[in-house]
């Protein structure tokens, strides 16, 4: 993993440069993506807020998200991930909105193709839905630390 902290102002400075901003619904990564950002020095310019939903039942009561829809692609998809973010979207106003859920441990919804490890996010710019799957190894702490690592890489693809 490439410096986290020197990724993460360099994507914030960018941001910053642009006066955009930044929200977050995170479940696997459990507040650690928000709070990353929170230490850049342009978290002030930048960062909104972020929505903690680790069950599956907030993901419906908070964000809205439909039960059917949580029970036929899982809590830990990329369905509910991008609804998660274009959910968001209508609570805070944000121009950048950055949704995460994954598998860090056992007993979520492994399957065939979707190891402990598997995590996605969605960035959400412009109108447009930027899904991604990764599947990492680790221990939880270094499969979040490389979801942060690779959201802060992806926003800065999507920005240039």
């Amino acid at each position: 993993m490439e410096n986290l902290t020197a990724l993460l102002n360099e994507c914030a400075e960018q941001l910053a440069g642009r006066k955009l901003t930044l929200a977050f619904a995170e479940s696997a990564t459990g507040g650690k993506l928000s709070y990353a950002f929170s230490q850049t020095v342009y978290a002030g310019e930048i960062l909104k807020g972020g929505l903690v939903c680790y069950d599956a039942c907030l993901k419906e009561d908070i964000l809205g998200i439909d039960k059917e829809m949580i029970e036929t692609f899982t809590p830990e998809s990329e369905e509910i991930t991008r609804e998660m973010a274009i959910k968001l979207k209508k609570i805070m106003d944000a121009d950048i909105i950055v949704a995460v859920t994954g598998l860090t441990t056992e007993g979520g919804s492994e399957a065939p193709g979707k190891p402990v490890g598997t995590m996605f996010y969605c960035v959400y710019f412009e109108g447009q839905t930027h899904d991604r799957k990764k599947i990492f190894t680790g221990t939880p702490a270094e499969i979040v630390d490389l979801t942060i690592e690779q959201v802060a890489k992806t926003i800065l693809q999507i920005l240039n």
